[in-house]
């Protein structure tokens, strides 16, 4: 059996529109510090190498600074580390990889897979790689690798590094790019594959019935989206045999709430003690998206709860757009309002109860600015 550390999409020098400058340099140098585990755990589980399937870089301009910082946590890695260029860091005229940069700091242990001819691994192993040469390639590179494949030699492992969408995955199956499953169902029933380590679904997917085609995901999450994200795969290989199990590396979380319901205090009591239950909050990134209808009162306190969280969670974002204010008697009671004022206040509150979707939002922007200049500060 052969044991070795599948990992891809390190995305390295990613950058996130919600979080800001310091947390960005935290989310940053958290992607630096997950080579360093990668490599403790390839230590650990006595790995014979590391295959890194597409997409080490977020780009191809991603700067000096970033390419010196990952290709000094690599220099830590006891084993051999096999870098696939894919579709963010293709292999073309300015790669990354052809970069002085990389020239400049690339350590021995550390080997790009610049073509698709075969590396022995001693006698027993070869690794193939299908790497991307450009951004928007005709067709996957894996097809063409694929069809020139014969048989190993006999008794040797073959593991093939591949980067794309799975077609049964993808919104448009037929699109350039995308991989072909019964291509790599085919390759290895016909003995030429004995392990497809895969790169680009940040989520650690197995493909098929089998242990032999797997995704490994990004050691650290990326986006909501993703399902699990933050694992590394360490694999077990014969020809005869496989298995794969995951490893836990990532530290930061996106959580997602799509629907959170506010219509009373008890629901925004329940959602702050929800956010303050979270641990490491200076690690994880919250979406809310909230429905329902509040006073100018209980919205100021759900302000006051959100403005709370954000003090202490990496990036906490509050979509807002299906959340009704309506203010209520009691909102206005205190303001005196008289004469033409009440008659307005009174107007715009007729709007918003009865009147049609437009003029009622219209109305209620108009109220919202009138609580303001009232003094209520219910609205900001």
């Amino acid at each position: 059996m052969i044991r070795f550390l599948h990992t891809a999409d390190w995305q390295l020098g990613m950058k996130r529109y919600f979080l800001s400058q310091g947390t960005q340099e935290r989310y940053a140098q958290a992607r630096f510090e997950a080579l360093r585990t990668i490599g403790r755990v390839a230590k650990e589980h006595d790995c014979r190498f590391i295959l890194a399937c597409g997409d080490s870089f977020e780009s191809n301009q991603v700067d000096r600074a970033t390419v010196a910082k990952a290709l000094d946590a690599l220099r830590e890695v006891s084993v051999p580390v096999l870098m696939l260029p894919g579709n963010h860091d293709p292999l073309n005229a300015v790669s990354v990889y052809r970069s002085t940069a990389f020239a400049e700091r690339c350590p021995g242990n550390v080997f790009v897979v610049d073509s698709s001819a075969p590396r022995k691994v001693g006698e027993e192993v070869e690794i193939v790689g299908a790497p991307w040469l450009s951004k928007r390639p005709a067709a996957n590179p894996l097809e063409e690798v694929v069809r020139a494949l014969g048989r190993p030699p006999g008794g040797s492992v073959r593991i093939v590094m591949a980067h794309g969408a799975m077609d049964a995955m993808s919104p448009d199956p037929d699109a350039p790019g995308v991989i072909r499953r019964d291509m790599l169902e085919e390759a290895i029933g016909q003995g030429k594959v004995h392990f497809f380590a895969l790169g680009d679904r940040h989520s650690l997917t197995k493909i098929g019935e089998g242990d032999r085609i797997w995704y490994s995901g990004t050691p650290e999450p990326t986006d909501f989206a993703e399902t699990r994200s933050g694992f590394v795969q360490v694999v077990e290989v014969a020809p005869d045999r496989v298995s794969a199990f995951p490893v836990k590396v990532g530290t930061w979380r996106f959580i997602e709430r799509s629907r959170v319901d506010l219509d009373c205090t008890g629901d925004i009591e329940r959602l702050a003690a929800w956010l303050d239950s979270l641990e490491r909050k200076d690690l994880t990134i919250v979406r809310l998206k909230l429905f329902g209808s509040l006073s100018l009162s209980l919205k100021t306190l759900l302000d006051t709860h959100l403005c709370a969280a954000r003090d202490v969670f990496a990036a906490l974002e509050v979509l807002e757009e299906d959340l009704l204010v309506v203010p209520d008697t009691e909102d206005f009671s205190s303001f005196g309002f008289s004469g033409f004022a009440a008659a307005t206040l009174q107007r715009l509150r007729s709007a918003i109860e009865k009147g049609p979707p437009e003029q009622a939002g219209s109305a209620r922007d108009a109220l919202m600015l009138l609580a303001r200049l009232a003094g209520t500060g219910g609205a900001r």
